[in-house]
């Protein structure tokens, strides 16, 4: 089923989750029963879930069938309550995953799309938007993202060889904050910009600015 958490799973999938709990304690609990018999039903619930995700992927049909489909709970006009109806909502469900996602004032919001996996998404009203720097014409740095170069002691190759520096640059700059081994590093971070997070084993983190020109690698 992925790296999906249980929330964001399809009804189907947690009738699935919840009928391969029940089967896998069978063979543990009955002695008396061949560890096949426990084994045939898993494997079959898991080969029907691989064909109903993959005839989603290829069918749309199939796919909202089988999921259903996004239902606008809010519009333009106001709350829809008949849609509130057909998924057996109430007002009180509604303010609480509007309250969830921070908002607070109906007047506010533009849409509430209650999702097939049951989250709701929820666009404002343009008033009512935060700022941007866009909005502001204000120019901000470009973002980054950190990659994880050493952890617990130990330098991760495979990020060393991504972002095209050695023990040599690391130790070279973390000397600078007091760090004189690897060995000593908790965690130590460097993003496109060259910029270093370190933490020690024991004490508080630093920051550390390099020449570091490779940030086009990730």
């Amino acid at each position: 089923m992925g790296k999906r958490q249980l929330g964001e799973m399809q009804p189907f999938e947690l009738v699935i989750t919840l009928i391969i709990a029940d089967l896998a304690t069978i063979p543990m609990a009955e002695t008396a029963l061949p560890l096949l018999q426990g084994i045939i039903p898993l494997l079959t619930l898991v080969c029907i879930h691989y064909f109903i995700c993959m005839l989603s992927r290829k069918s749309l049909f199939f796919r909202k069938l089988i999921n259903g489909h996004p239902i606008i709970l809010l519009d333009e006009k106001g709350v829809n309550y008949e849609n509130l109806k057909k998924v057996n909502m109430t007002f009180n469900d509604l303010m609480e995953g509007i309250h969830t996602a921070g908002y607070f004032n109906l007047e506010e919001l533009l849409y509430v799309i209650l999702q097939t996996n049951g989250t709701m998404t929820i666009v404002n009203r343009s008033p009512y938007s935060p700022l941007t720097a866009d909005d502001m014409k204000i120019k901000k740095a470009p973002a980054t993202l950190p990659m994880i170069i050493a952890t617990k002691g130990k330098l991760v190759e495979e990020n060393m060889k991504v972002a095209k520096i050695d023990e040599k640059f690391i130790l070279e700059n973390v000397k600078k904050v007091g760090i004189n081994s690897i060995k000593d590093i908790l965690i130590l971070t460097i993003n496109n910009n060259g910029k270093i997070y370190v933490q020690p084993l024991k004490g508080k983190f630093e920051t550390v600015d390099t020449n570091y020109k490779q940030g086009d690698n990730w």
